[in-house]
């Protein structure tokens, strides 16, 4: 299982992007979905969509992405220090992505 598909029980759309372009007028870049439509939770969704993508991550099911604003809120625990940085660096990446709270993670 991938992290979409666990994290927000969908499969991945056709032609999804971690960087769309927004397909209407004037959505804030975090909200902006896999194609680029508006999703309020559309920052979140296009960081596991990165995850699903990057066959170093794998889907680490102790951990979760969440976003407020901005603002992506990794939860969970990872199984070393290394994943995290590379989490980190793919979420802070994602077009909308002001910054990366790792707070709530515990490093096994």
């Amino acid at each position: 299982m991938g992290w979409l598909q666990r994290l927000f029980g969908m499969e991945k759309p056709a032609d999804a992007q971690t960087n769309p372009a927004p397909t209407e007028g004037n959505i804030d870049p975090e909200r902006v979905g896999l194609n680029g439509e508006y999703d309020e939770s559309g920052l979140a969704k296009r960081v596991a969509l990165a995850f699903d993508e990057d066959p170093s991550l794998g889907d680490i099911e102790t951990l979760w992405v969440a976003q407020t604003g901005g603002t992506v809120v990794l939860k969970g625990k990872v199984p070393s220090q290394n994943i995290l940085n590379k989490a980190v660096s793919i979420a802070g990446g994602i077009s909308g992505a002001t910054s990366v709270d790792t707070d709530q993670v515990e490093v096994d």
